[in-house]
């Protein structure tokens, strides 16, 4: 079968690529540049534990932690001079991750070197796309431009992309919903490793905020909110700035300090219409942009990458799967536009400048805690997406469990026994393709796996797990949050809960995992059949998308109407 043609190799685009060779699927990728990427200390991103977590495996090695200044000691909140909010991470609340975007880059094209699987294919910048029942032809210019066969193809071309252009899907938003000066330095700061958000600063010139983010050796990212649209930042200008802020920060003297980089960043929000059509979809900032508020553009794009990753493993690997194919619309274009919306409603009263909620007793707090929220990965603006109103969800059953995470949310890392009588982390078995089936029996961390590996409702959970319509992994936990003793964890390939049952219930198990898969499959059904035309599922999904992106627009125009201004969603 042919490969599965990836456009773009950016972080979002590698990292798929990555992802599709873990599930055995060839993958090319179409590069526009000649193979290397620009070192911008400034451009950096912050990542979420799972996803962090997802790029580590990819990658192959963990990318730093406290002491080398990658994952944050602590989060301090200022407003004036008064210390609003502090947070200290540890294992229990472990910190984003945060480094260069092209030290990201540049590990996953590392990784990408020793994988067989992934051919990256430099100089080819996509101009034509045609789809057919059997798969795409995409066809490149350039000095190596040429003709590619693809099984399916996935634009992870960025905000500009050719591939949503070619596919004629509209892409509706709202331009320069907040504008920051950027600078990368090497300094000392009085808080080593802790990142700072401070609003309205004391000093002269100091803005409405400033954001202080510690990196690796030394390096602090530091982020200035301007006007949206206000004058130009001229490199004195941009100068003075860091100069007063730093001697804000330390006691009225400006430190040494070495400028690495800087520069001016727009955030625009924006979600496209149709994240598949047929057999190509749009991933990374080709389906969404976002970043008002501390969001995080890429860390969804990751996501992206991983909810799609092991559903078109499987369409490959076994042809059909129309219904789980267009689940990645449904689920993640959900999660984007939940956040966004968050973001849209929050603007007004987190920069709605003066009036009556400046005076509110409490709000300045609340406000603090939104901002922290979207900075560090929480709340209604941070937090994961959920999955729970997927079709790929269950139906209800009086045998479900609740635990400690939501059905539908990534699990947590809990330390588990492999079949091989090993102690790993869960998130460590994520990303082969199969479903983990995880059981909860306290004691069993403190002996060998043979001792009880047959015992108890072992034999009949093993059979139950052999059973299922796709292979599983059985994994074993001394315990997990909010969870009884024997009670059995369904877990999909990208790590979100599919449902919790108590104890061994073979039927519903089944029943759960080939709902999970998108239903039990046609028979007789070929691979792509119905790809280019669109299925049912996929027509319903496109109504949807209608439905949800008229009440986005509604929602942002209310959003913009209480801000008293700015700019309307355009259609």
């Amino acid at each position: 079968m042919d490969p599965v043609i990836v456009v773009g190799a950016g972080p979002v685009g590698l990292a798929l690529a990555l992802a599709l060779a873990r599930h055995s699927v060839p993958t090319v990728v179409l590069d526009e540049g000649p193979g290397k990427d620009e070192q911008r200390p400034a451009r950096t991103v912050v990542l979420r534990e799972d996803t962090a977590a997802f790029v580590e495996r990819l990658a192959g090695h963990s990318f730093g932690d406290t002491e080398t200044g990658a994952r944050w000691a602590g989060w301090r909140s200022v407003r004036r001079k008064q210390l609003m909010r502090e947070l200290h991470f540890d294992d229990e609340t472990p910190s984003p991750l945060h480094l260069p975007q092209h030290t990201l880059t540049a590990a996953l094209r590392e990784a990408i070197a020793d994988e067989r699987l992934v051919k990256i294919a430099v100089d080819n910048k996509l101009d034509s796309l045609e789809q057919d029942p059997a798969g795409l032809t995409a066809h490149t210019r350039g000095p190596k431009g040429t003709w590619w066969r693809g099984s399916y193809l996935v634009g992870c071309d960025g905000a500009r992309s050719t591939v949503r252009k070619l596919l004629d899907v509209r892409f509706p938003g709202r331009t320069a919903v907040e504008r920051h000066a950027v600078a990368s330095l090497r300094t000392e700061l009085p808080w080593p490793g802790r990142a700072l958000l401070h609003r309205m600063p004391p000093w002269r010139g100091g803005g409405a905020e400033v954001t202080g983010r510690p990196l690796a050796d030394g390096v602090w990212r530091l982020d200035w909110l301007l006007p949206p649209r206000g004058e130009l930042v001229t490199p004195d200008a941009l100068v003075t700035r860091i100069r007063e802020t730093l001697a804000g920060w330390c006691g009225g003297s400006t430190p040494p300090y070495e400028l690495l980089d800087t520069g001016v960043h727009t955030v625009h929000h924006r979600l496209a219409r149709r994240w598949r059509v047929g057999r190509a979809f749009l991933a990374g900032d080709a389906a969404h942009l976002l970043g008002a508020l501390g969001t995080q553009g890429l860390d969804e794009g990751l996501r992206d990458a991983d909810n799609l990753a092991w559903k078109l493993a499987l369409a490959w690997h076994h042809g059909g799967h129309e219904a789980l194919l267009d689940s990645y619309q449904v689920e993640r274009r959900a999660g984007v536009a939940a956040r966004l919306r968050a973001a849209d409603q929050s603007l007004p009263v987190l920069r709605g400048g003066k009036g009556l909620r400046s005076y509110v007793p409490g709000s300045a707090r609340g406000h603090d805690t939104l901002l922290t929220d979207g900075h560090v990965g929480r709340g209604t603006l941070g937090a994961p997406s959920s999955y729970a109103e997927s079709p790929l969800a269950p139906a209800p059953s009086e045998s479900v469990l609740p635990v400690g995470t939501e059905p539908g949310t990534p699990v947590a890392d809990v330390r588990v026994t492999a079949p091989d009588g090993s102690f790993v982390h869960l998130r460590d078995r994520l990303g082969f393709g199969h479903l983990i089936v995880l059981l909860v029996a306290p004691g069993t961390g403190v002996w060998e796996r043979r001792h009880w590996v047959s015992a108890g409702i072992m034999p009949r959970l093993a059979a139950a797990v052999t059973a299922l319509p796709h292979p599983a992994e059985l994994l074993v936990a001394e315990s997990y949050p909010g969870a009884a003793a024997h009670a059995v964890l369904l877990i999909r390939p990208d790590g979100h809960l599919v449902t919790a049952f108590s104890g061994v219930r073979p039927a519903e198990l089944y029943a759960a995992a080939e709902a999970a898969l998108g239903g039990p499959a046609r028979a007789g059904r070929k691979a792509g059949a119905g790809a280019g035309a669109g299925t049912e599922a996929g027509a319903e999904t496109d109504a949807r998308a209608d439905r949800e992106g008229e009440a986005e627009r509604t929602a942002g125009a209310e959003s913009t109407a209480r801000a008293g201004g700015g700019v309307r969603p355009r259609a």
